[in-house]
């Protein structure tokens, strides 16, 4: 049996928010992997984003048994925190039913890792939420990008798309990380941890 603080939402609603910059020249980079997860899920829902006041295109629907609300904020990466505060504000949501979903630059390009609470290694959209939920204590899954090669700038590297070797492979990455996150929902934290973090 999962204790109840396992799992996000704690058998409440739970927003699970995919972070990435708005606008067709943002789609294929690195920074915009939130994004490309959120769509696999909403496609294995069988739904379609919507348009909301809170600067976010969100679905209403149910995930691996739980009521989710999915959301790609429509502001910019640093300005993520007000349209996910405004989305849990306006669904009843408390910060622990929050679930973030971005890229890592330190880990290996395709693995997933989630946690709870803990720094924003840096990540101007985790920042960002953390301001505005005034907490730490949210849910985050994290896709590996790699480091930036050489001397590249992290900020440059991240709005670069992936090289034409890692797409390859990205459906099948991407494909892992939305497993990951229907985990966390069904099965919570260390459960997802035990199965995710071993590959």
């Amino acid at each position: 049996m999962t204790e109840p603080s396992d799992v996000p939402g704690a058998g409440e609603r739970v927003l699970l928010a995919g972070l990435g910059n708005p606008g067709p020249g943002y789609a294929g980079n690195r920074h915009n992997i939130g994004f490309g997860v959120l769509e696999e899920l909403a496609s294995r829902m069988g739904e379609k984003f919507t348009s909301h006041k809170a600067r976010a295109d969100v679905i209403e629907g149910r995930l691996a048994g739980c009521r989710v609300v999915l959301a790609k904020p429509r502001s910019y990466m640093n300005l993520t925190g007000r349209p996910v505060s405004g989305l849990a504000r306006y669904f009843g949501i408390e910060p622990s039913g929050v679930v973030a979903v971005h890229d890592e630059l330190d880990l290996d390009f395709g693995a997933v890792r989630l946690k709870f609470g803990g720094g924003e290694s840096g990540h101007n959209g985790l920042r960002s939420i953390t301001k505005s939920l005034g907490t730490k204590d949210y849910y985050r899954v994290r896709f590996g990008v790699g480091r930036p090669p050489g001397r590249m700038p992290a900020a440059d590297y991240v709005l670069k798309d992936f090289s034409a070797a890692e797409r390859r492979e990205l459906d099948l990455h991407i494909g892992t990380c939305a497993d990951a996150v229907e985990t966390l929902l069904e099965k919570g934290l260390a459960a997802a941890q035990t199965i995710f973090h071993a590959r």
